[in-house]
């Protein structure tokens, strides 16, 4: 195969001593140390890289560097496949193996390509008309295999992924000598300062073209303790200057494993959460292409890359190749490229020569000769799966065929503006060079170089170096000196030609489909991206955007900044998900909180399942016992004698501060501020919707200190929305909250023999129910252990809620057991405690609530009635929908013929489905006390259906109850009191 290669000095990042060998769709290639997977593709002369997402249209190489829609490939493969990567980014290594996307059976003959024959019936929007008769569904199974573009791997992967958080007083986001001047500056200054660019190396483009400045610049940031971090792409700027960046490690894997081989857990990307005090952005800035007839053949591309392919990779992008401008720099492009051996045959420039740079275009010629084309431009491309030539025509209508395997789009810059949009910041347009440039600076963020719209070498580094020691001495950045870029003409694309001319390469979107959008009204910038999908591909339009906003000014006689852009969001580039999940999947992904002692609970036979994020007994089966039979036989020992509940999940939280009480009003429906040291309220939290989503038992240990015990699964969604109202709302109330359900561990012991048993190990008579009362919380000590008593009642049983230390669990449970056989003790599970509550009729929030359940829809109404003060969420109960009298209430449930358990989800209706339902089950066991089962369910206009008969359908099936009065069990709660 015929080689591209350039000479030296051209190649300045290659090591020729080091050939390395790698695959491109099964067939075997060389490359040097130091190229990317795009540059030895190019100087192996292979074109044709991919196919289009819509079209399947062949599509190769397009730019250099983080804004390539083209060149996408997949790496790797069985479970260490990665999709969609670019090839510009793809660091060469020994054994690599890439693949084409988005074609079948092949890249040379893809079936998909069948879509061009009907491109006049996929027109912009066309998802949005198409597929709706006769039914969606017919065509979504078809569709959905035609969509994405590479294939994900479908087994687990191996490698490991791990996340860093840092601090910085002064964050660089880009190597280029802007950042590296800014980073220096910053750094002398006293700031603590850290530098990311997402490449191998530092020094930007002057850094590949070998300039000296780069080192200069290096050696000061190094001896004035700059932290540089390569291969480190900071995608997204997050509240409170949070930068995150995603450092690439896969240059180090072993060659085996980076080309796909199986992997021992090798760390592939580091995730780094950087928090800085301020962020200078030197991203550099994008080219902008040309728009014209077959803009997308392979060969066509950006003149830019094509300067760094041969500058830093020596790879010539093509034999005979011409340059399609409507820019200033696209002369110093061909004098660059003449400069290194490429030959530059012709510049097609569509400006007047009156609207060129004289210094610009001398450059040019000074560097050989070189046909230059004015006030003309490209209407067609010869060649389907290359370029073979192009046609260019003048103003005066003057016709020339050039013979040429590629052509360059020079169109001018767009500065990297994404992550000072990100911060915040606002953008204006420059009219003569056609850029969106930053408005000043953004908060928290400055810009500097050619992403402040500075291409000026020397102004670049000056102001640099000055928003670096303004940063770190506190002081407000001073306003770039932007320009340097040359003259550019607005339009890019030609209104005469044949063949499509696109304006998104990936997505194959036309400047047809820009036309289209604006003729259906889709003119707003937001509604022009969603309706033609432009800039929705993993290049996220770093080379559409421009083109597309100054089309849709064109058609709408409108000037750019008047169409303004688009909201630029995180990421500024894709990133793995394996980066972004870390260590947090498998086990990890929500790790099984286990109790104090769960060996204790293991050797006595307790069947473990996960209950929320816990891993609790759900019961302690018999040989040969079911665990709905053992959990029968636990509540019935309950109700007889005694039993022992492991209620450490249960959720903690010790609320202090002079506030305290204050605060809590506010978050309960009911008044915590009357209660007296030692007595201990139940209470339900809302959201600020009204919507019932916690309960628990609130104590008062001292007159600036509680004791809020919340559901096991929710605690943490209670203490963060505690935070969040003393940090939002409240701020003034003097409020700390200390989770501390890790800290304590929670033994029930529950029964008429609860007492007796504790006070057979040595519990103190003044726990007795004698001299403690129902719903009362006392501090004492056990065997040295530090106690807290909550007599309180999950079963309706006497109870005793002991909270000790979390490492004091276990002794508790050994010396409680010692004396269990004495009173036909037993340790029950969660399945038993949900039969004992629902016997009583207590609800669990969560399983009898829902995410519309109000408080007076479980019996909360005069608790409502009675508090005058305001909490969380009243203001919602006044709604028309809170006082619809055919709300859902809780009720009690019986079937009638005392046998047939009611099914849990079974839903209440006057006839069989499918009609209005009515309700629905949402608890329902057999009472092991009553012999018959009971059953819980929300109900519309439950509490004035009393003994009122109802249908119960479920799976075809229908079954009477009758609405009863609850609780099934000891209804004046003579039990609980002892």
């Amino acid at each position: 195969m015929t080689s591209y290669r350039l000479a030296a000095p051209c190649g300045t990042r290659l090591d020729r001593s080091r050939r390395l060998s790698f695959a491109f769709n099964g067939s075997p290639h060389e490359g040097f140390a130091g190229d990317t997977l795009a540059s030895a593709l190019l100087a192996n002369g292979i074109k044709l890289v991919g196919r289009s997402f819509k079209l399947h249209r062949p599509r190769g190489i397009f730019s250099c560097g983080v804004e390539e829609p083209t060149g996408i490939v997949d790496v790797g493969s069985g479970a260490v496949r990665t999709p969609n990567l670019r090839a510009t980014l793809i660091e060469l290594h020994e054994g690599l193996r890439a693949s084409s996307v988005n074609c079948w059976p092949s890249v040379n003959f893809d079936v998909g390509a069948v879509n061009g024959l009907f491109s006049a019936l996929l027109p912009a929007g066309f998802y949005y008309k198409t597929f709706k008769w006769p039914n969606w569904h017919l065509f979504e199974p078809s569709i959905r295999r035609m969509a994405g573009l590479g294939h994900a791997p479908k087994k687990p992967d191996p490698d490991r992924y791990e996340e860093i958080a840092v601090e910085a007083d002064v964050l660089v986001i880009g190597g280029g000598v802007a950042g590296l001047a800014a980073a220096a500056a910053a750094a002398k200054a006293g700031a603590r300062t850290l530098v990311v660019t997402s490449g191998p190396k530092f020094g930007g483009a002057l850094g590949w073209r070998g300039d000296a400045e780069v080192g200069r610049l290096l050696d000061a940031a190094a001896a004035q303790g700059v932290r540089l971090l390569a291969r480190t792409l900071a995608f997204g700027i997050y509240d409170h200057n949070l930068v995150c960046a995603s450092e690439s490690l896969g240059a180090a894997m072993p060659a085996a494993v980076a080309g796909g081989a199986p992997s021992a857990g090798y760390l592939r990307e580091r995730l780094w959460k950087i928090r800085a005090r301020h962020i200078v952005a030197a991203a550099g800035a994008f080219e902008r292409p040309l728009v014209f007839p077959n803009n997308d053949r392979p060969g066509v591309m950006l003149a830019g890359a094509a300067d760094k392919y041969a500058r830093a990779f020596g790879v010539a992008c093509g034999r005979r190749v011409v340059i399609a401008a409507n820019s200033d720099s696209a002369y110093r492009m061909a004098a660059s490229l003449r400069a290194a051996g490429v030959n530059v045959i012709g510049l097609i420039d569509r400006r007047a020569r009156a609207e060129i740079d004289a210094a610009a275009a001398a450059g040019a010629a000074g560097s050989g000769e070189l046909q230059v084309f004015l006030e003309a431009g490209i209407v067609g491309v010869s060649g389907r799966r290359a370029v073979r030539g192009c046609t260019v025509v003048s103003a005066g209508g003057a016709r020339v065929e050039l013979e040429c395997d590629a052509i360059l789009s020079a169109a001018g810059f767009a500065p990297a503006v994404h992550l000072h949009s990100q911060a915040g910041g606002k953008l204006r347009w420059l009219e003569d060079s056609c850029m969106f440039v930053p408005d000043g600076a953004a908060p928290g963020l400055s810009s500097v170089g050619a992403c402040a719209g500075v291409f000026v070498r020397d102004a670049a580094l000056e102001h640099a170096a000055q928003v670096g020691e303004a940063l770190a001495r506190g002081a407000p950045s001073p306003a770039a000196p932007v320009g340097g870029s040359g003259r550019v003409l607005p339009a890019t694309h030609v209104r005469s030609g044949k063949g499509k001319q696109f304006v998104d390469l990936q997505n194959d979107v036309t400047a047809d489909d820009v036309g289209l959008a604006a003729r259906e009204n889709y003119r707003a910038v937001e509604h022009l991206k969603r309706y033609t999908t432009i800039g929705m591909g993993t290049d996220q339009g770093k080379t559409s955007n421009i083109n597309a906003l100054v089309l849709m000014g064109e058609y709408t006689g409108r000037q750019p900044s008047e169409v303004g852009t688009t909201k630029f969001r995180p990421p500024f580039a894709p990133v793995t998900l394996g980066v972004l999940v870390g260590r947090r999947r498998g086990a990890l992904y929500r790790p099984l909180k286990r109790l104090p002692d769960e060996d204790w609970h293991r050797e006595r036979g307790a069947l473990f399942e996960q209950f929320g994020s816990w891993s609790r007994p759900a019961a302690y089966p018999l040989a040969g016992e079911e665990l709905e039979s053992a959990a029968q036989r636990e509540a019935g020992v309950v109700r007889r004698h005694v039993g022992l509940l492991d209620g450490s999940p249960l959720g903690k939280l010790e609320i202090f501060g002079p506030d305290a009480a204050k605060f809590l009003d506010l978050m309960y429906v009911g008044t915590m501020s009357t209660l007296a040291v030692g007595q201990a309220r139940y209470g339900i939290l809302l959201n600020e919707n009204g919507i019932v989503v916690d309960d628990g038992i609130v104590a008062r240990l001292a007159a600036d200190h509680f004791w809020v015990n919340t559901t096991s699964a929710g605690v943490e969604r209670t203490a963060a929305a505690f935070e969040e109202w003393l940090q939002c709302e409240y701020t003034r109330l003097k409020v700390l909250i200390t989770p501390v359900t890790s800290r304590f561990g929670n033994v029930t012991v529950a029964g008429p023999k609860a007492w007796r048993w504790l006070a057979s190990v040595g519990f103190d008579e003044r726990f007795s129910p004698g001299s403690m009362a129902h719903m009362t919380m006392r501090e004492g000590s056990f065997e040295g252990a530090p106690v807290r008593m909550l007599r309180a009642s999950f079963s309706g049983e006497l109870g005793y809620e002991i909270n000790v230390p979390a490492d004091r669990v276990g002794a508790l449970l050994a010396r409680l057991w010692t004396r269990a056989a004495e009173f036909e003790a037993v340790s029950y599970g969660i399945e038993a405690l949900e039969i004992l509550r629902t016997e009583k009729c207590f609800i669990h929030v969560g399983t009898d609530t829902d995410g519309t359940t109000l408080p007076g829809d479980i019996g909360f109404a005069r608790a409502i009635e009675r508090k005058q003060a305001n909490f969380v969420g009243r203001r919602s109960l006044l709604r028309p929908a809170a006082r619809d009298a055919a709300r859902l209430q809780l009720v009690a449930l019986s079937p009638v013929d005392g046998r047939t358990r009611l099914p849990v989800g079974a839903q209440i209706a006057a006839a069989p489905p499918p009609t209005l339902s009515e309700g629905h089950v949402t608890s329902s066991y057999r009472s092991p006390e009553l012999g018959v089962p009971v059953a819980l369910g929300m109900l519309s206009r439950g509490f004035e259906r009393m003994g009122e008969r109802v249908k119960v359908h479920h799976l075809g099936a229908s079954i009477d109850a009758v609405v009863v009065k609850g609780p099934f069990i000891d209804p004046k709660g003579e039990r609980l009191r002892g």
